[in-house]
């Protein structure tokens, strides 16, 4: 299912939709084979009864599932851009260190967010990444772990810089445990098997014409195959044409290498 990630949403939409359609109507005709209109009749209003029953249960499961894969995506999402911010704020405070240490802090800022863009984000699409720091993160804040009190002209700017490092460390954490959170084995059970029963349903109800039978078949099916989807898609944030979007650290490493570029130019 994976695959399914990485194709254009539209394509993989339709994909989705046709197979599940095709496979529901399928059955359908081979009910409707076995069991005249008039029988399925019978059922009418028991299956009415139960239908509505289990339709209102399956919605509120599905409805909260939606719901919690939507905020992790989002939290996904904020974490990205927040991450890639404090990169910003401390290129920002790196000018005003003295050298040597301020040319160190700001090629380890270039050297993270290029680890970030081609490296742990491209990772993190297959699931091979962890919370270990990587060499880039280790070696700035040990940039500022060895500084000296006497280098040191500003010590609020020190601390606040300190802070903002340690922020990066715990934003950096948090993207990843965003990337590895997924919806339990169980849940996706319950939410296919649920869908397979509100589809199977539809059977149980005999209506003359056929074609149209296949139509409310063929609508429930897309709906509930295409929303299925979508809970794929966010429980997978940074996988696929879907992914959270790395612009962020993009614009942050064109602004720290414009305004690095700037004092060489004036010299």
């Amino acid at each position: 299912m994976q695959f399914l990630l990485n194709w254009p949403w539209v394509l993989s939409f339709f994909f989705v939709s046709s197979v599940t359609t095709a496979i529901a109507v399928a059955g359908l005709y081979l009910v409707r084979k076995r069991f005249p209109a008039d029988v399925l009749k019978e059922n009418h209003e028991v299956a009415a009864i139960i239908f509505n029953a289990f339709g209102v249960l399956y919605a509120v499961v599905v409805a909260f599932v939606v719901f919690v894969t939507w905020n992790g995506y989002d939290e996904a999402t904020k974490n990205l851009q927040l991450e890639a911010s404090q990169v910003i704020d401390l290129s920002h405070s790196a000018k005003a260190f003295p050298d040597p240490a301020s040319k160190v802090i700001q090629d380890g800022l270039i050297n993270y967010t290029n680890s970030v863009l081609n490296d742990e984000l491209r990772r993190m699409a297959g699931g091979d990444i962890g919370v270990s720091s990587t060499g880039s993160l280790r070696n700035l804040i040990a940039v500022f772990d060895n500084m000296e009190d006497k280098s040191i002209p500003n010590r609020e700017l020190y601390m606040e810089s300190l802070r903002r490092v340690n922020n990066l460390a715990e934003y950096r954490r948090l993207r990843i445990f965003a990337g590895n959170d997924t919806v339990p084995p169980m849940m996706w059970l319950v939410m296919l098997v649920g869908g397979l029963i509100m589809v199977l349903y539809t059977y149980f109800f005999g209506v003359r014409n056929i074609r149209a039978q296949c139509i409310m078949t063929s609508a429930l099916t897309i709906m509930i195959s295409l929303i299925l989807f979508v809970v794929y898609v966010l429980d997978h944030p940074f996988t696929g044409t879907g992914k959270v979007s790395a612009r962020p650290f993009s614009e942050a490493m064109e602004l720290m290498q414009k305004e690095y570029s700037e004092p060489s130019l004036q010299k």
